[in-house]
């Protein structure tokens, strides 16, 4: 149970510090999770087959499913982010390409066409 309990709290702790330490790291977060994610889930697998008793078994299976649950929440959340700064930036680009295609003339003046007219 004491192995269970510290690799669940190292499991917690690396989580909160991976995600403070690299706010701009997206992707390296999303991975950092899923790795600890996948840890989780085996130690909940170990935990079917460790010799404690029923009720300490139950405790750490509560335990380490809301820390998964906590973690595919994280996830989901850094996922959407990831998405939103996708759509930011193609949207930033597409105005770009309009900026550039914009039409030049007498309609649309640049700095190499512009007339100046005095009445």
């Amino acid at each position: 149970m004491a192995t269970i309990s510290s690799s669940v709290t190292s499991a917690v702790q690396s989580s909160y510090s991976s995600s403070v330490s690299s706010g701009s790291d997206v992707s390296g977060q999303i991975s950092r999770i899923r790795q600890q994610i996948t840890q989780l889930t085996q130690q909940l697998k170990d935990l079917s087959s460790s010799d404690a008793d029923a009720d300490t078994k139950e405790k750490q299976q509560e335990l380490i499913q809301s820390e998964i649950e906590m973690l595919q929440a994280q996830l989901a959340q850094l996922e959407q982010q990831q998405a939103q700064k996708s759509v930011t930036s193609q949207n930033q680009s597409q105005y770009q390409v309009q900026a550039e295609k914009r039409a030049e003339g007498v309609n649309y003046p640049s700095a190499t066409n512009k007339i100046d007219i005095y009445v």
